[in-house]
Formats: structure tokens, sequence, C-alpha cells
């Protein structure tokens, strides 16, 4: 788009100056106000355009010009022209422009002539002139215009944006490009959604500026908006403006979450990612893909859900939080879950949000969290009896069978502070493994050890292991411990009974037994176990605490230590020497009611000593020990455990009392040696997890930390008690210091009870590390947080209106906000539990887990409920504790309900028997409520003559769903299939009935549509036939036989059997190459016979589909149904059957095009059967042809034969003859056809023995006769046998007859013919007549000419008339004409058409008159006419090659070539010189004699090939061939019923006999009848006199004034007498005229036809002429007179049937309209006519009196 600004007008000029020149258009000359600057304008001026031959620019444009100067343009003149040019010049008129032209231009061809032209401006405005030429053709002239500059832009007119999303935005350029010479300034204003950048500049002349626009939509929508530009010089308030037409569509957003792998609609709907079960520690990623169907790019935002509280650290990690999906693309993206804490379940919502989306998505995320699994092989170890000072090494296994690491730590010292050691003492266990531990017990004093060592496992309650060993020596041997003894004493301790009991009384008494190692254990261990309400975790705090745990229930314990820590970190650096040492007290306190000996374990190397080693200790009482830490190291670190054993001194040890096993406390001390000047060991240490979360429940719980030593030195650590804070306290660390050895870890265990006014992020517990001022931090959470738990809906529950008695659903979603595991439980209300309920009415819900609750509603009455249900939770942990309630509100009515159909009655129409049709019936429910119904169907049919039984007939209306609900106000489409089991009407009521809350009929069936269809059966016929190649010249009646087609189309619309509906599908079920199963019938194709090498037979068939159903079709070759055999399963030996099936596939003798297809109802299809007449001999190939209803075996059989072989073909061994009466006297002459299908003539003989026989055995009666038994079938031609069938009974008649070949085998042919006594018994045509569908058939392939009728039926006639019809000739070409000519010589006696030829151009239909004209005896005719055609297009391809060649042949006859590429000249006669013309004389031409041929040498293989190519192409052209259209012509002849004379015609016909056959010349064997009344030019001259005169009477003025006075009078109707018609006349009609005056006949050259002509020019034979012998003659001497009163009727019937053919052809040309309405005839009064009309019809009706006399004679 080109936009300008405008200027001011240009100057006006002076009057137009008028051209001398008389008689010439010369355009007036204006100087006039136009736009300023047009791009077409400067377009043109660089254009030169010719004018009368001449080159020239047609206008010359001044644009930078200045006032005051003179600026000058040349135009130059160029002669392209062959001649000489003169041109007058005519100046310009305006003063602006100026030259110096001359009076007259001359030009000569290919000069050019320069003429400057001068431009002095006075004004700054538009200026506009011309230069006008005058020549000999004509004036033109060349405009002269100066143009001032003006601003102009060129934008596009419109610009589409892409396509963007709702709140997104897209953009695009187009270019701002500046067209003028000045510079412009421009400014953009547009409005939103659009946006253009930049929106003002200045543009330089010829610059161009991109211009960006960004469209950001906010609803979807189609947005069309102009933007307006301004533009102009800078500061021009007055600017011009032009507009961008911007467009825009905006789309919705919308993207969906997938699940990789997840095919269920209801997880796409809910998507979720289930991790499964994973180790604590470890990480799983999975992925997601995110989806976006939309058809624009959406933008979104990947978020965790919010709760509403506060939440710690997410599990959970997502790779991607935003980014951008293309549309109809997808993004995968990666969820990690890395579990924090054991056993728990972890669940989490990933929320999708798309900006400009209508709704979100959400993912929900879970994943439950295992820990390790650990046990031990054996709980106790029994290190038996050991010397002092030896040593016992034990094993046990530690086994993990979770698949997660497990780390454990024994809490006991194995560095010798110990009687016992575990190695190794810490580790892990892989998953789904065990390790090796080795226990060794190395007593240092004899007396009895026992020590419950803690196992401690990360993330798990700790494990115990009883370790008991006796130490003797040779002063002392205490008691053997054994574990009996402990499983006694837990039994006494957890019953508290009597430590003197018996063991022997204790197991009379049941209370103990053996377990399945052989070991004593107390019976019912469990539920002793349950009295001890100490946990693992409570009893390994009470044996670290010193068994002095303040908050522990249970009663003092027997031994107690305090304090069990012990840190030796503060020494003075002064006193620091290897000597000095450190000590502090420890207390024990006996708690038993009996004395004790107390007993440390000592070690050498220890650098921690305790005094006394051992003492005594009273009952309740307590005693000190000093702890000394003596460091024989600088600088290092030191960690033990002391280790203490208490037994009962006076414990009797007498065999089968309770002993009492030692108790063992122990004191954990560390410290280190390092000197005041001296730093500390640098700690590198971990702490997993570094933030302990305990449980928002206000109970006791315990945690436990893994700390690793990473580094390469020891580690101590304990906590700061200096910097803890108040809340820190109430946390307990065991233990709370210790060393950790290089590599090795310590497992902390952490108790505490929530609280209310704890941090909700925790608060810090720091560990001093290595005795400075290294700390590491342990963040701990413990927090008490209030259930919580959300309803949807504001904790209201709405259904919509329900149906009484029917139920209605509806999900409803409930949250657990808080930290803590709930158990819900939903109660409603006893008299509410009839109208609603909840699934699942219980249940469990993880932190942060939505649960969708299902609610059902099932009203009783119509009225509106309000109901309460109340929802209970409590802690999963905490059963016992006070429940949390909260009310939901659910409100619901009640109304009734119906559907009905949105018709009542369905039909689907005609389906296939078999075959299955999907339909929908629409279904509506008008209520306010949904319905729930249940369908059923009844069935009936509707035909009359069907019996069957309703109870088994098998029902053939299926419904895909036959319950269901449909929600109010709203449409569903039911879903049946309609599956047809017979052929027959079909009716289905479908019913229905409403359904109640228990899925039962609540009310009776009442009927909602009907159903109606019909089963039908695939039907396939063949409705026309026609031939070409070798069979191209036989008829279609003769073709029809040779496909056996009556018998191919009663197969294929036979009805389907059961098996043929089973086997539809094309299969391979046959191991041989033809199968013998599934067939229908078989039928025999004959492809007639054929010399060698002749053109292929092609049988082209044209199938319809007369049904209603698609039919699916297909011929199959054997190798189609074939099994492939295995290689090992083939014998490699083929049968003469195989090995004929394999020639005739090999060569591809038998071709069929197309072999499959599809036709739909009503359609047509051709198909082209081809046989190959390569080899000589009999090819035979089965084709099976695959039908819906079946399959039906076709024996394609095919004759060659050799040049000279003589072969006489038979289109049947059997024919059957029109039946004949026994009372006709004149029984009709019948033909039975023999065709030749070799190169050679052949000689027939009929054997007529047998019809000899025959007659005598019917009393010398000749039933059958042969009237031309001998005769001669030319090559190709057709000879027939004319038999006369006259029955003497009722009854069928079978003659065998024997027919010989000269030279040839005899063929036995059977004759059938029925005599009848019935003479009211129709005539009919022979019996073999084809039949003729009315169908309106297509054109098969290629045909260019189709005829209105292929077949015309006369019916029955009486002999010696003459019949006429009409038929229409149309050119299917769009582009070629067709010339055409009726080869009527086979028939010519009795069949005449109008016109013979003719030519029809593109499109055009032509009109032909058939004209028959029986003979005198009565015969049954089967004629066929053949009308050559001939395209234009070929004819002159034909011509033009047949000139080239005829000039060929002329130049070769006057010019030779020489060869010799040696001779370079000819003596005495260069080459290169031109000679020497000889001088021409008068008188004859020199040359008298042909040139001799050129003397050639011995020519090369290639110069041979050469030649025979030359000698190939110089043959004479044929013609094209004529293509052939059939016509069949089918009549009846007999003789008027004359009673009186039958006798005579029986006489008459028993006197006739066989007459040999005539030679080919002899006159025709039936005469077109009597010689005509009136002949030759005698006639012509009275037709043509009478047709001019009727057609000058129809053109005259007065007569059709005379009708229009006509017209006004009143309509009478006058009748003849009944007397006064004139029945036909019996005698036969004057031939036809030759030509006919209302045609203008368009007759072609005598060549164009020419070829092949000579063939049709040939008599048919001895057997055509001879077929006169049995003619019915009348020669009476009355017909003459008759024929000559006649000859008035006669022209008026040439002239009514030629007013007849000329509407028929106004008709056709669309002159005259046949379906008008009629006008009325008025006839003249009686009283006008004159007395010579009267005279005239009086002797009109004389003459009609005497025609009846002869006729009766």
């Amino acid at each position: 788009m080109l936009s300008e600004a405008r200027g001011p007008e240009p100057l006006t000029s002076r009057a137009p100056w008028k051209p001398s020149t008389p008689g010439k258009d010369i355009k007036d000359l204006r100087i006039h106000q136009r736009p300023r600057g047009g791009k077409n304008h400067r377009k043109g001026s660089s254009q030169r355009s010719c004018l009368f031959g001449l080159e020239l620019n047609p206008e010359l444009v001044w644009e930078d010009w200045e006032l005051g100067r003179e600026f000058t343009k040349t135009l130059v003149l160029k002669n392209i022209h062959s001649k000489l040019q003169k041109l007058h010049l005519r100046p310009t008129m305006s003063k602006f422009f100026s030259t110096i032209p001359p009076q007259i231009i001359v030009l000569s061809p290919g000069t050019s002539f320069s003429m400057p032209v001068c431009f002095r401006p006075l004004q700054r405005c538009e200026y506009e002139d011309c230069i006008e030429f005058q020549g000999k053709d004509g004036s033109f002239q060349v405009c002269l215009r100066a143009i001032i500059p003006c601003h102009a832009l060129e934008v596009p007119d419109s610009v589409l944006l892409p396509l963007c999303a709702v709140q997104n935005s897209s953009k695009t350029n187009f270019l701002l490009k500046n067209v003028s010479k000045l510079q412009t300034c421009f400014q953009w204003k547009c409005t939103a959604p659009f946006q253009l950048s930049p929106e003002q500049g200045l543009l330089k002349p010829s610059q161009e500026c991109p211009i960006t626009v960004i469209f950001r939509p906010q609803e979807a929508l189609v947005y069309q908006q102009q933007a307006s530009c301004r533009f102009g010089e800078e500061g021009d308030e007055a600017k011009s403006c032009c507009n961008v037409l911007l467009q825009g569509l905006a789309k919705y957003p919308f993207l969906q979450l997938r699940a990789p792998g997840t095919t269920d609609e209801k997880q796409q709907c809910l998507p979720e990612l289930h991790f499964g079960s994973l180790p604590i520690g470890q990480s799983l990623q999975k992925p997601f893909d995110i989806f976006n169907p939309s058809p624009v790019t959406a933008s979104f935002s990947l978020s965790r859900s919010s709760s509403g509280l506060h939440m710690l650290d997410s599990e959970f990690s997502c790779d991607v939080t935003t980014g951008q999906v293309a549309a109809g693309g997808s993004l995968r993206a990666f969820v990690t879950y890395t579990p924090a804490e054991v056993d728990t379940v972890s669940v989490e919502y990933l929320s999708l949000k798309c900006r400009g989306a209508l709704s979100e998505t959400t993912l929900k995320l879970i994943g439950n969290c295992v820990g390790p699994n650990v046990s031990l092989t054996s709980s106790v170890l029994d290190f038996g009896c050991v010397e002092e000072g030896g040593a016992v090494v034990q094993t046990l296994e530690l086994v993990n069978s979770a698949p997660v690491e497990a780390f454990y730590q024994w809490d006991l010292d194995c560095t010798g502070n110990s009687v016992f050691s575990i190695q190794p003492a810490s580790g892990t266990v892989c998953p789904h493994s065990h390790i090796t531990l080795k226990a060794a017990y190395k007593p240092t004093q004899p007396i009895a050890h026992h020590r419950r060592v803690t196992c401690i496992i990360l993330h798990r309650d700790p494990m115990f292991l009883d370790l008991i060993g006796t130490c003797h020596s040779e002063l002392r041997q205490p008691v053997i411990l054994k574990p009996e003894h402990l499983v006694l004493y837990k039994l006494h301790w957890s019953r508290r009974l009597d430590p003197q009991g018996s063991l022997t009384a204790m197991q009379q008494d049941n209370k103990v037994g053996f377990d399945r190692e052989g070991m004593l254990c107390p019976e019912g261990e469990q539920s002793h176990r349950a009295q001890d309400n100490r946990t693992p975790m409570e009893e390994y705090y009470e044996s670290c605490l010193g068994c002095v745990d303040p908050l522990s229930s249970l009663s003092s314990p027997h031994v107690s230590v305090e304090p069990s820590e012990l840190l030796f970190n503060h020494k003075p650096a002064s006193s620091l020497s290897p000597t000095s040492t450190f000590s502090q007290p420890v207390s024990i306190t006996n708690h038993t009611r009996g004395e004790l000996s107390l007993v440390w374990t000592a070690t050498r190397d220890s650098p921690f000593t305790v005094s006394p080693s051992s003492c005594d200790l009273a009952p309740l009482k307590s005693t000190s020990f000093r702890v000394t830490y003596d460091p024989k190291q600088l600088n290092t670190l030191h960690g033990a455990q002391l280790e203490c054993f208490a037994y009962n001194k006076d414990n009797p040890q007498i065999e089968g009392r309770l002993l009492c096993p030692p108790w063992c406390v122990t004191v954990r001390v560390i410290g280190h040696s390092f000197q005041q000047s001296k730093e500390h060991f640098l700690p590198r240490c971990s702490l997993q997890p570094p933030r302990v979360v305990f449980p928002a429940l206000s109970v006791l719980s315990y945690r436990t930390v893994l700390f690793r030593n990473c580094g390469d030195l020891p580690l101590s650590f304990c906590l700061d008690h200096s910097s803890t804070l108040a809340l820190a306290e109430s946390v307990s660390v065991v233990p709370s210091c210790g060393l950790i050895q290089p590599g090795k870890h310590q497992i902390l265990t952490l108790r505490t009870t929530p609280s209310e006014d704890a941090p909700k992020r925790g608060f810090s517990l720091h560990l001093q590390l290595n005795a400075a001022k290294n700390t590491k931090k342990l963040t701990v959470v413990s927090v008490v947080e209030k259930l919580c738990v959300s309803l949807g809906g504001d904790n209201r529950l709405y259904f919509q209106p329900t149906a009484v008695g029917s139920r209605t659903r509806r999900s409803h979603h409930i949250r657990n906000l808080g930290r803590v595991a709930l158990r819900f439980q939903w109660s409603i209300p006893e008299p509410d539990q009839e109208l609603i309920f909840v699934e699942p009415d219980a249940g469990e819900l993880h932190p942060n887990e939505s649960s969708v609750q299902i609610w059902s509603f099932s009203p009783l009455c119509e009225k509106t409920y309000t109901l309460k249900p109340t929802l209970s939770f409590w802690p999963i942990q905490t059963p016992g504790c006070n429940k949390s309630h909260l009310t939901l509100e659910v409100v619901g009515s009640g109304s009734k309900g119906s559907i009905e159909a949105q018709k009542a009655v369905v039909d689907v129409g005609d389906i296939l028997v078999g075959s299955c049709r999907a339909i929908q019936v629409p279904l509506v429910n008008n209520s306010p409520c949904p319905v729930s119904f249940c369908l059923s169907v009844q069935q009936m049919l509707l035909d009359e003559d069907l019996t069957y039984d309703p109870g088994t007939e098998p029902k053939a209306l299926r419904l895909d769903c036959e319950r269901g609900t449909i929600v109010s106000h709203s449409k569903v489409l039911l879903q049946s299939t309609v599956r047809p089991h017979r052929r027959a009407r079909y009716l289905w009521t479908i019913s229905y009935q409403m359904l109640n809350s228990s899925g039962i009929g609540s009310s009776p069936p009442q009927a909602v549509c009907e159903v109606r269809a019909r089963g039908v059966f695939p039907t396939l016929r063949v409705i026309d036939v026609c031939g070409g190649g070798s069979v191209g010249r036989l008829s279609k009646v003769h073709l029809w036989k040779l496909f056996s087609l009556d018998s191919l189309n009663e197969h294929m619309l036979c009805n389907t059997s059961p098996a043929g509906i089973a086997y539809r599908a094309t299969t391979r079920n046959s191991l041989s190459s033809c199968a013998s199963v599934f067939f229908k019938t078989t039928l025999a194709c004959n492809f007639s016979a054929s010399p060698l090498n002749s053109e292929p037979s092609v049988f082209v068939l044209m199938f319809h589909n007369p049904g209603s159903v698609p039919v699916d079709w297909a011929f199959l070759f054997p190798a189609d149904q074939q099994l492939e055999m295995e290689y090992w399963a083939e014998t490699g030996e083929f049968s003469s059957t195989e090995l004929s099936q394999m020639k005739v596939k090999d060569n591809r003798l038998f071709v069929i095009s197309p072999r499959c297809g599809t036709l739909l109802p009503g359609q047509q299809r051709a198909v082209h059967f081809t046989y190959s007449h390569d080899f000589v001999g009999t090819d035979r190939f089965p084709v099976t042809l695959k039908l819906p209803n079946g399959e039906i075996l076709l024996n394609l059989q095919g004759s060659t034969l050799e040049k000279d072989t003589p072969c006489l073909h038979f289109d049947s061994r059997q024919h059957v003859f029109t039946s004949v009466s026994i009372e006709d006297s004149a029984p009709p002459k019948q033909v039975y056809e023999l065709n030749n299908c070799g190169a050679v003539p052949v000689r027939y003989e009929v054997d007529v023995t047998a019809l000899a026989r025959l007659k005598v055995d019917n009393f010398n009666h000749p039933v059958l006769v042969c009237l031309n038994p001998e005769g001669t079938v030319l090559p190709g031609k057709t000879a027939m046998l004319e038999w006369i069938f006259s029955p003497l009974e009722a009854k069928m008649y079978h003659m065998d007859v024997s027919i010989s070949v000269q030279d040839g085998d005899s063929t036995l042919v059977r004759f059938e013919g029925c005599g009848f006594d019935s003479p009211t018994k129709p005539f009919k045509c022979s019996d073999s007549e084809a039949s003729e569908p009315c169908v309106k058939r297509v054109p098969f392939p290629g045909q260019v000419v189709c005829l209105s009728e292929d077949s015309v039926s006369l019916g029955n006639i009486p002999v010696c008339s003459r019949s006429s019809r009409i038929l229409f000739l149309t050119n299917l070409s769009h582009t070629d004409s067709v010339h055409y000519r009726w080869d009527e010589q086979s028939c010519e006696q009795v069949v005449q058409i109008h016109p013979k030829r003719g030519v029809l151009s593109p499109e055009e239909s032509a009109l032909c008159v058939l004209t028959f004209t029986s003979a005198d005896y009565p015969t049954c005719y089967q004629l066929d006419v053949i009308c050559q055609m001939i395209q234009e297009n070929a004819l002159t391809q034909h011509r033009d090659a047949l000139q080239s060649w005829e000039e060929e042949k002329e130049r070769r006859q006057n010019e030779f070539t020489l060869t010799d590429t040696n001779l370079t000249e000819i003596e005495g006669f260069p080459m290169d010189e031109e000679p020497v013309s000889v001088p021409v004389g008068k008188g004859p031409p020199l040359r008298k004699y042909k040139t001799l041929p050129p003397l050639f040498a011995k020519m090369t293989r290639a110069e041979r090939r050469a030649q025979r190519e030359t000698t190939k192409s110089s043959r004479r052209p044929e013609p094209p061939r004529p293509a052939l259209l059939h016509l069949g012509l089918t009549a009846h002849s007999h003789l008027p019923h004359l009673p009186d004379q039958s006798r005579e015609h029986r006489r008459r016909f028993q006197s006739v006999k066989p007459r040999q056959p005539e030679s080919t010349k002899s006159s025709p064997s039936c005469p077109a009848g009597p010689p005509s009344r009136t002949r030759g030019p005698e006639k012509d001259i009275t037709t043509h006199v009478l047709t001019s005169l009727l057609r000058d009477i129809l053109e005259d003025p007065a007569f059709i004034l005379s009708l229009t006075a006509l017209s006004s009078r009143p309509i009478t109707y006058q009748l003849f007498s009944s007397h006064g018609s004139s029945p036909p006349s019996s005698l036969p009609p004057p031939p036809p005229p030759p030509d006919f005056p209302t045609f203008s006949q368009l007759t072609p050259d005598p060549q164009i036809l020419s070829s092949g002509t000579a063939e049709r020019k040939e008599q048919r034979g001895t057997a055509d002429s001879a077929g006169t012998a049995g003619r019915w003659r009348n020669n009476s001497p009355t017909q003459s007179t008759a024929h000559a009163e006649h000859v008035p009727a006669d022209l008026s019937e040439e002239v009514l049937l030629n007013t007849l053919q000329n509407l028929m052809m106004e008709a056709v040309r669309g002159e005259l309209v046949l379906t008008a309405r009629p006008r009325a005839v008025i006839q003249p009064p009686v009283c006008t006519r004159t007395r010579k009309m009267s005279k005239a019809m009086a002797q009109e009706r004389e003459i009609w009196k005497d025609g009846e006399e002869p006729a009766g004679k």
C-alpha cells in the first residue's frame, strides 16, 4: 500500500489543439490538476513501448526541479520496422515545455532520432502536456509531466500477528519505507492490546524502518484494529495519514500434567507420582510431562501448593519451576524425593499455574520412607567358666533385612576397660546382608560377670545382648552363671517373686519353659514384657544415666551410680606435668536389702583409675570412689567407659535355688592433656541429619543422630551446657560426651517432650569439640501444633435436585494441614443414614494429604433436606487422646424425573446381513434432576412371509449401555449396534425403567422410541459388455454368451448363505493352487479363439451395484489363495495343471484390471479381461471372484490357432429355439450362428440324417429343417444357419445334430424347442437373448461416442412391414470431433439407418433414424449393426504422417546422398567453390532419366541396422483403426391372423424343401418388399415439393394471422367416425428415401474410412445368401392395384415421419421444450368445409375400404 501526501493544484492550460488531418481519432490534451508524485507514474517513465513499429518512452517525467531554471530531457525514437517511417510532429501547447521539432521526421529501418525537450517552471505546482506524432498508420502521443516531491510512505495493508495466548505476548515486524524524495517524520497511534515500536521517528529518502508490533491480549477474542500513522514534515501539524490493519487471535492456554506410562483417564485427570518405599538418606528421581494441547505457546510456573500452615523444608524437589511449552509440545520435568524421617509418608502437591489459563492443574507427590531392620542371631552369649587370666571368643551375626544401609554402635568400651568386648564395635550393615561380630570375655577377677549391652541402631530402637561368664581361680570358684539363671531372674523381676524360689518348683508350675534353642525362658514372655512398660529407648536411657532416670515411672533399681559422666577438661597449665593427676568422686548406692560386693574392672595402661577397686556395700547405703585421670602422654585426648560389677555377697550357691546375677554400672569419662600453649586438634565431623524434628505432639519422643568423625585424628565432644537455652535443657542427649576415633562414628540419642511455646523454626544445641572453642550446632524442632483439618466448600456440600428413589453422588475434599498423621471417622445421625452416606467413612490422613470423599444422596420425597454429619479425627500415635470434631452442612432436594427420545422413530435404512452398523439414539431429559434408567429392547419382524420364533430369534439390536444416568436438561446419545441376521424388515421398541438407589427398577417399562432397519444382501451384476481386439466385431449377445453372464448375474444376485457370510474375508485356505471350498458355483468364461500373434481378446464387463450397500469384490488368482509352504515341504514336482498355470502367470496370458475394488450403491465400474494369443493351444486359468456373499470360480479359457488351422467356434453346444405354436401355419425362421475364428475359410456341413429320422418319427412332418446345411464361412465372419422349427405336438423336442468342418473335427450340437397349443400365447424372441436391465449406463473407458440405446427391440411385427426408431449418437469428447459411419452390409436387406455417416462436434448429439423392413416370411431377427468411429485428431495425424511420407518418398526419388567421407573435392570442381550456374533455356527439362542410386561399399552392422530402421520408417502410414459401436436389433415377424387360409399356408409350408447354397454373388435373400409405388426421382420430387409447400405455408404471414384469429374463437373438437380410421397397410411400404431434406448431411472425405472397409464390403458368404429357400411369397395380382391407390397415404406418412424427426432434433438441440404446456388446436366446424374437401375425404374413405379387402383375402 502506498500512501502519499497531496500538494497544491496544478496550473490550467489553454484550449486544446485540434489536428489538421481530418478523419483521425486524436485525444484532447489538457494540463489539469493531479496528485503529486505517484508510484505508477515513476514506473512508466523508465519503460519503453512499441507503437506503429517505433520504440520510444511513452512519457517524460521531471521530478527534481527548481524554480527559475531550465531542465532538459531527450526523447528518443527508434524505427524497428522494416519500412521507412515518416512522422509529422505537433509541438507542445504550453509555454512551460518547449522543443525545436522538425516538421517531418524521417526514420529509416533501424535508425533513431533524438529530440531534446526543455522544461521551464514558473510556479511550484504540477505540469502536464504532450507531444503528438502523426504517421501513416495513425497518431500517438508522448506525455510530458513535471511533478513536485511529496511525502509518501509504503506500508502493508494488514499485519497478521501470530497466534497468542491470553495474558501473553507475541510480536512480528513489518517495514515502513519512505518512497519519497523528502525526509519524512512519522508518528504511530494505536491502542491496546497492540503496541508499535518505535512509535515515532524520521526517515530519510528511500530509507526503511522495521516496525515491531507487540500483541498482548487479555481475553480470548479476535482482535482487529486500525493503527494510524501520521507523517509529513517535522513540525507540520497538517500531516498526512496512513492506516495499517492489525489482526490478532487470542486463545486460552491449557496445560496437562501426565505421568509417563499412564493410560488410565482417571490418573490423567488427577495425576500422581508415587515414589513407593525409599530408604532414608537415598534419593529417587521420577519424570512427568507437561503437555500443551492448546494451539498457543503457554508460559507456566510450578510451585508447591500452599496448605495454609507453616511447613518445614520439603522432601521433594523439582528441577523445573518456570518455562514455556510450545503448541502441541511437551516438556519433561523431574522430581527428586529425598526422605528424612523413617516410617513416615510424605505427601506434597505441585501446582501448575499457566498464565492466562482458566484453571490450575495439581500433581500429587507421595513417598514412603523406610529405615533399617536389624536383628541379632542370639540375645544371650554364654562364655561359660574361664580361668583367671584366660579369654574366650564367640561369634554372632548382625542381620539387616531392609533395603537401606544400617548404622550400628555397641555401648561398650572395647579398649580394655571392660571384661567384655565386641569387634567391630561400630560400623554399617549393607542392605539385605549381615556381618559377623566377635565377642571376647577376658575376666580379671574370679567372680560371675553379667552385662546387658546395648546395640544402638540409627533411626531404630536399640537392641540388647546379654553377656554372661564366670571366672574361677585356684582360691575362689563361684557358681557358674548360666542363661537359665537370667530367665528365672527376669521372671522374678517381672512378677516380684521370692529370690529364694526353687527352679524345679517354677518348672512344675509351668512358669518357665524351653525355647527353640533349648534354653530356659519364661512362659508368656511377650505378655510379661507387655506388663513391663519400658520401651527399648527407656531401658537404654536407664543404663546410660546410671539407673537414675527422673523421667522413668518404674521403681528404683538395685544399684545406681552418680554421676554417670566425668569430664577432665580443666587443668592449670602451670601444674601440668607428666606426674600430675586429677581425680573426681563417684557415688554408688545400694537399693537392695542385701549386702553387695562392688568390684571395678581395672586396666593397666588406662589413664583412668578408680580407687578403691573393690569394697562391700551395706544394704540401702552409698559409698564413694575416686576416679583419677593420669595421662601418660601430653597433648592428646582420652576417653573410656569404666564398669563396676555388684553382686549379692550372701547369695546362697545351692543348686536348684534362684541365683541372682550380678549388676553392672558404668561411668563414661573423657579428658585431654593439651598444654595451654598447644593448639587442640582441629575437628572434621558431620551430623546427619543436622536438624532433628520431633513429632508435633506433647508426648515423650526419641530421635537418633549420626555423629561422624571425618578426620584422621581423635575427636572428643561434650554437650555445651553454658550456651544452652532453657528450652535446650528439655532435650536429653545420650551420650552427652565421648571420644570418637578417626573414621568412626557415634550415634546420639535425643529425647524430649515438645511444647507449644517452642519456636516453630526450632532451637540449637551446641556440642563442644576437642575441649576447645570449636562447636557443632544441632537444630532441634520440638513444637506442638494443633490438629488442623480443612473441609472443602466452606464446610458445605450442595447436591443438585435428585429424582425420588434414585441416587446422586458428589465428591468432597478433606485435607490434613498439620504435620501429624491423623485418623478420621464420619458419623451420620441415624435418621439421616437413609438419605446420605459417604465412602470412605474412615481412614488415615498423612501430613499435607488431601482425601476425596464420595457422598451419596437418596431423597425419599419431594422436599429440600439439610443434614449435618460430623467428622472426628485424632493423631495416629495417640489413639486415646481427645478427639477433634468438624461439622459439614449437606443440602439437597428431591424431585421427579423422566426421559424421552428426540425422535419417536429412528430409521436406520438398509444394512448388510451379517455386518454391523453403529447408530445413535438421542435420549433427552427435560426434568430438573438426573435420571438413572435401565433400557430393554423388544424385536419384531415385519415381513409377513417370514416365520420365526421370537424366543429363539437372536436380537439384531444391541445396546452398548443398558444402564446409565442422564443429567438434567441434557441429551445423551445412546450408542447401539445393529447386526441383522437375515433379510427382513426389523422393528425394535426401546423401553426404559427408572432405577432407585439400589439399582432396581422402580417404575413399569415405558416405551421411548422405535428403531427400524432392513437387512439386505450385497448384490452385483453385469449390465453391459463390450469387446476389443480380436473379439471387437462380435456382437454383445455373442459376448454375453461367451462369458456366461446370465449365469454369473444369477449367482451374484442370489441370497447369501451363512457360510458365505462367515468367509467373506480374503484368506489363504488351501494347499493346492485352486481351492475347492466355499465356491457357490463354477462358470466358464470363453475368450473364443484367434490366430497366433493376433490382437489380444479383450472383454470389458460393466459391473453395477443395484443394491443399497457397498460391495467389495476381488478377483483372486490361484497364488492368492494358496498357502505358502515351507521349503522342506516342497516336493519339487509340479503337476501339469500347475505347470500350465505357471506358464499363464509368467507370460501374463490372462490379465484382469482392476482386480479388486468397492462399488457404492448405484455405482458402476468397468473391468477388463484380456487374453493374449502368444502360444498355440488352449489355455485355462481358474480365477475366484470373491464377493461378500461367497465365491464364484471363473474358469477362463482361451484358444490360439496356427495361421492355417481352420476353426469354427460355437457359442455353446446347446441351442434353444423360440417356442412355436403347433397351430402356426408359418413357423418363424430361426438362426444359429457359426463363427470362423481362424485365418482361413472354413467349409461346414450339417448332418441332416438326424433331421430325417426326426421327420420319420413325426409322421413325415418336418419338425426341424435346416435351410442351408452347407456353406463356407470366411475368416473372421459369422455364418447364419437358418432353421425352421415346426412342432407337431405340445412338448419339448431334443435333437442332436452333428456339424462337421472340412479337414477338421465334427461337433455335436443339441437343439431344443418347445411346442405349445395355446393360440393366445404372445410371440417371444429368442430365448437366448441377453437381458437388458433398465439402468442408466456409463460409458466404457476410452469410449468417445455413445448411443442413446444399445439395443432396439421391435417386438412382434407383421411380415413385409416397416418400423422406425430414432437413435442419438453423442460425442463424449470435450475437445475432439468424431467421424462416424454405419456399416449396414451385414443386414442391409432389412435395416437402413439415416444418415449413414457424419461428423460429431465436441459434445454434440446427432439424430439417426433406423428403419427396419421385415421380409415376407416370418423370422426371428437378432441382428448386430456396427457403427465405425474415428476421431478427428487421429485423422489429422494420419494425414500429416501420410503427407510427410509422400514428401519423403518424392525426395528419395529425386535425391541421393554421398556417404564417402574421404571425398573432399571432385576433379576439376572444388567443393568450396560455388559452381557456375548453367543458363536455363526454354523447352523441356534437361533431366530425362531417373537418377541412379549411389554405389556403396560393404556396410557395417551399424549401417545395416540404420538402413533397416530407415526402411521401416519408410513404410506407408497405416490409417487409424476405427472404434466399433454395436447396436443390437431384435424383432419377430409373423403373418396376419388369417384363419380361413390356414390350410393353404400349411400346405405351402409343407412343400418347402431345403435349398442348396448359392454363390455369394446371388441376389439378396431378403428383398425389401414388393415394388414401391413411387420410385426414384419421382418420389423424391414429390416429397420435396410437399415439404416445401408445408414450409411456405408455415412461413406465410397471412396464414399466421389466420391462426391468430382462430385462437380467439371458442375451442371445438371434431372427432372422426369409426369408419374413417385407416388401419395400417399389410403391404410393405416403399424403402426410405436416401436423403431427408431436413438434415444437412456432413459427408467426410471418402478416403477417411477407406481403411478396413474392404472386409466389410465382402459378402457374408453362402450361408447368408442361401436364406431364401423357405421364404413366404404371395404374389397376388390385387396388390399392385392397391399400391397405386395408396400413393397419397405413403407420401403423408413420409411427411409426418419427417416432421416428427424434425421435432425430435429440435428437442435435442434445446430449441423445443417437449414438456411445455400443449396448446389447444381448434378444428374448423363442419359447416365451413367446402365441397371439394368433402369430396376428397369421401375418396379417402373409399380408398381405405378398398385397402381392407386385399388384406383380408
